[in-house]
């Protein structure tokens, strides 16, 4: 630590940054960058299989599955709460990356209060869903997961038309809506504050 502090105070306007790096690592006597690596990417990368400097073979456990409750960080639906329907770790031909089908809120049920007559909670308690495919770095995964069944109702083929994409959509809706009138998953159906 002392090493470090006595380079903060050396380290100056006037001395390059490579003289003082240099001589930081004398002082501290660092070893060379390839013995901190923790990790070496095997030939396995597809797999999600890593070699670690030890040589034991570690496997990446694979997180983003089916019902996990993710927030969007990109595009039209940024902060939107949604679920993820399917998962391609190692992409398609159209999509040579890792993505998911995700399904989620566009428009969040509002507070209903207890004087509201039976009409407009009812108004109040809609919900609209969006279906879309999504690359991963534009979703963050979060610890909740949903369990409502949606893969016999979107599926890759609803995106390709119009139509089935409509229809798939108000599906949707009508289990979300179903799901939030029982009173579970209450985080999922609340607006993210941001």
């Amino acid at each position: 630590m002392q090493a470090l502090n006595r380079y903060i105070s050396d380290f100056g306007p006037n001395r390059s940054f490579w003289a003082s790096k240099t001589r930081l690592d004398e002082t501290l006597k660092l070893e060379p960058l390839e013995a901190f690596t923790s990790f070496r990417v095997s030939s396995e990368r597809a797999e999600g299989v890593f070699q670690s400097s030890g040589g034991a073979r570690v496997k990446m456990v694979k997180f983003l599955k089916a019902n996990k409750a993710v927030v969007m960080l990109n595009g039209r639906y940024a902060g939107r709460k949604g679920v993820i329907v399917k998962s391609f770790d190692d992409g398609t031909r159209d999509r040579p990356y890792g993505h998911c089908l995700v399904v989620g809120i566009s428009k969040y049920p509002k507070k209903v209060i207890r004087k509201d007559s039976a009409k407009k909670t009812a108004k109040k308690s809609r919900v609209k869903a969006f279906i879309k495919l999504v690359n991963y770095n534009h979703i963050m995964p979060t610890r909740y997961t949903l369990d409502v069944d949606l893969k016999d109702v979107v599926t890759t083929d609803a995106l390709q038309s119009r139509d089935k994409k409509v229809t798939a959509a108000k599906e949707v809706k009508a289990r979300f809506e179903e799901r939030f009138k029982t009173g579970k998953n209450r985080w999922f159906f609340s607006k993210l504050r941001f």
